[in-house]
């Protein structure tokens, strides 16, 4: 098909790109050592330069290399100093550029971050160590609000198991270690659209006490234009029955607020408590415009033309509490606890005209929900002689949710029958017990055992189907580092972990979601259908391993190889039927998520970043940033071609330099994501294709002094049309809808002041 032919011609320039970019990096690295060495023995012969010798890992940079190089369990380290790097203004546009991770949907509209190519889920997303709560939106972080971001491709006791995809930990600003009071000031214009953003961060101490505050403020206004094309076609004859075209432009406003401090105060040499509380607020409105024709076909088109109005909002309060402890013989221990607070709310009204303006229908959907939780976890550590460290501790988390839906079409709810009011509870125990340790200079070793159990309870959502769902997963994990010499920077890791991904609320719940576009009343298309979940579900469990080949550059650069694969038991995955259902006369399509059966998933992550003079001497100091992923994916139950896990491209590379312009304060840098077109086959009739992907983003940055800074930004400077392809057989009958969507370039200027 058009999009998997272009994906794979695509693909085939991809991996020309990664060899020549990546893989003799990979080569070349004892060249590139010895060139590091050579003078560093010449300077270890001169008295006078020895000391500048042992000041191996200074810089922001350099610590977040050591930091994943002392790392037992495999994990990256995003600092302050890589966050800044492009002055982005969302935390997806800062993950988007990091090894192994994807981002759904068309350049600069993608969602949650996620790892390997995994589709929801299989990423576990952590603020400050927790859960992201549900409805919870990145958008709402800012990246002044970040100190780091960690980045665990296999799970660990500590950290939890559900994360079959691996673990992305975003660290807010932390207590004092140096003063800073910096301000942001930044507008932004995309599609004729301008946007505004303010920022401010602030850190000091008084006496004992040490605070960081984080402050941010921001407008986005965008305008987008989407088509999207459905023909229904017979296979025997090969002739097209129908076909029409939807435009849709949609033009949005969305604004927020967000707040985060932390109050640490230390008491003599052994104690601390520390007080972190946080509020995110956002709300949008939309309105979109619709226009449908029809060319082809013997059943009039549903509606002329269409207006959506929409808006909703969402404010999310946390109080975390944390207090350590330095107890007799070396033992540690950590008292966390916290609690959260979350409302939504959401209304969309859509009207239908024909062409004389005269009203035909009208549909009006709207949602309340609140979420409350609270946690405790306890952690005691101890360090012993020899770099050997033991860890436990335990969890406990209440999640309770409560939602009232309202759908109304022409006055009437087709949705009588079902409950709108849910109240659901969820109940998550966690023990856990991990032991680190120097085993001798070449080895080092990470052992772990987690239990964890999770129930979900809920009302009935369809008067008779209560659901109440059990899981409960024993998961070891064990991490090793090799390193044939010890006084070498290379080193080989291995992991051999068993992670899980349990159903959401959302997935178990039974309640319909109606497609807007087509009347209850009446039948909708397969590429179009309604949504509902399935109280029977199980929760997924993989058993994994990864290898990791890594070298580290005297100079802070890293080199690394990693290979990964999961098997995957109780695959869920959401299907498309024709079902005879209560809410409609007529028979109706219906997507609802079931257990497949196995799966599996391998790859390998390259990744190359260090300054170009590192490898070649007399280069220019080009620092430069790639990586490459690959990968393969299988679905049992599905027969192939193309039976990959949802959502999984086959490739992503990302290319990236940064220089500094001699003898001036200019800074240029620029990067390239580039992710191939694909085709996956969800079930025996249906299947779905992603278009290729190409998103460059390019930075200059001017600094006047220590003090004041000017950055101008283009994100999705070559901007291109995403399209995406649904394709359905039902018999002799083949119904297909493209989804054409443009992208826009995105240009920025930014004023960043240390006051």
């Amino acid at each position: 098909m058009p999009l998997v032919e272009k994906g794979r011609a695509k693909r085939r320039r991809v991996a020309a790109a990664a060899f020549a970019l990546g893989l003799p990096w990979l080569a070349a690295p004892p060249l590139a050592q010895s060139q590091s060495l050579a003078p560093a023995a010449a300077a270890a012969s001169a008295p006078a330069p020895a000391p500048a010798q042992q000041v191996e890992i200074t810089g922001t940079r350099n610590n977040d290399v050591e930091a994943r190089r002392q790392s037992t369990a495999a994990k990256i380290v995003i600092g302050r100093e890589e966050i800044e790097r492009f002055g982005d203004a969302t935390v997806g546009e800062v993950l988007k550029r990091l090894p192994g991770v994807t981002m759904p949907g068309a350049p600069g509209r993608g969602g949650r971050p996620r790892m390997r190519g995994l589709g929801g889920g299989y990423t576990q997303l952590l603020i400050d160590g927790q859960r992201v709560p549900p409805g919870f939106s990145l958008e709402s972080l800012t990246p002044e609000q970040i100190e780091r971001i960690e980045i665990l491709r296999a799970p660990t006791a500590e950290t939890g198991a559900r994360a079959i995809g691996g673990t992305i930990n975003i660290i807010t600003r932390e207590g004092f270690k140096r003063r800073i009071n910096d301000l942001r000031v930044a507008v932004s214009q995309e599609n004729g659209r301008r946007s505004e953003h303010l920022g401010w961060t602030r850190n000091d101490s008084v006496g004992e006490l040490t605070y960081t505050v984080s402050a941010s403020a921001f407008m986005g206004r965008r305008a987008s234009d989407d088509r999207v094309v459905t023909t229904e076609s017979d296979l025997g004859s090969g002739s097209l029955l129908r076909q029409q075209q939807e435009q849709s432009v949609d033009e949005g406003r969305r604004q927020g607020l967000n707040l985060s401090s932390r109050l640490q105060w230390r008491y003599g040499e052994s104690g601390s408590l520390t007080l972190m509380p946080v509020l995110f607020h956002s709300q949008r409105e939309g309105r979109e415009r619709l226009v449908l024709q029809q060319t082809l076909g013997a059943t009039p088109a549903l509606y002329d033309h269409a207006a959506v109005d929409s808006d909703g909002r969402y404010t999310l309060a946390r109080l975390n509490l944390q207090w350590k402890q330095t107890l007799a013989e070396g033992w540690r221990v950590e008292l966390n606890g916290g609690t959260h607070g979350a409302r939504g709310r959401s209304q969309n009204l859509r009207r239908e005209f024909d062409d004389a303006d005269a009203l035909l229908r009208t549909v009006h959907d709207q949602s309340r929900s609140r979420d409350r939780s609270a946690l405790l976890s306890s952690k005691l550590s101890k360090l012993l002689a020899g770099d050997h460290s033991l860890v436990s501790g335990f969890e406990i988390e209440q999640l309770r949710r409560s939602e009232t839906r309202a759908t109304e079409q022409d006055n009437s709810d087709p949705l009588a029958e079902f409950d709108g009011d849910l109240q659901a509870s969820s109940r998550r125990l966690a023990f856990y017990a991990q032991d680190e340790w120097a085993i001798n200079p070449n080895w080092a070793a990470h052992a772990g055992l987690r239990w964890e159990g999770i129930r979900t309870r809920g009302d009935a959502a369809d008067g008779v189907q209560h659901p109440d769902n059990r899981s409960q997963v024993l998961t070891p994990l064990l991490h090793a580092v090799w390193k044939p010499d010890p006084k070498s920077r290379d080193q080989i890791r291995v992991s051999l972990t068993r992670s899980y991904k349990a159903p959401t609320l959302q997935s178990l719940v039974a309640r319909p979601l109606l497609a807007s576009r087509w009347p209850a009343s009446g039948a909708n298309t397969a590429t179009s259908p309604d949504r509902a979940g399935n109280p029977d579900l199980r929760p997924e469990l993989a058993t994994g391993i990864d290898l990791a080949f890594e070298r580290y550059l005297p100079q802070g650069g890293v080199l690394s190889a990693n290979l990964f694969a999961r098997r995957i038991r109780d695959f869920i995955r959401s299907t498309t039927e024709l079902e005879t259902v209560s809410w409609s006369p007529v028979p109706r399509w219906v997507s609802r998520p079931k257990n497949l059966g196995h799966a599996s998933t391998q790859g390998i992550e390259l990744e190359a970043k260090f300054r170009l003079d590192q490898l070649i001497e007399g280069a220019p100091p080009v620092e430069l940033r790639n990586n490459l992923s690959v990968f393969r994916s299988r679905v049992d139950a599905v027969p192939g071609p193309d039976n990959r896990l949802d959502e999984q491209p086959s490739a992503v590379l990302n290319l990236g330099a940064d220089y500094r312009l001699r003898g001036t304060p200019l800074t240029l840098g620029g990067s390239l994501n580039l992710t191939p077109g694909y085709r996956t086959q969800v079930s025996d009739l249906q299947s779905r294709e992603a278009g290729r992907k190409r998103q460059f983003d390019a930075y200059t940055l001017w600094v006047f002094d220590p003090a004041l800074q000017l950055r101008l930004l283009a994100n999705n400077a070559a901007p291109g049309d995403y399209r995406s392809l649904a394709t359905v057989d039902q018999g002799l009958l083949r119904t297909q809808a493209t989804t054409i969507a443009a992208t826009y370039v995105t240009w920025a200027l930014r004023l960043e002041f240390k006051l």
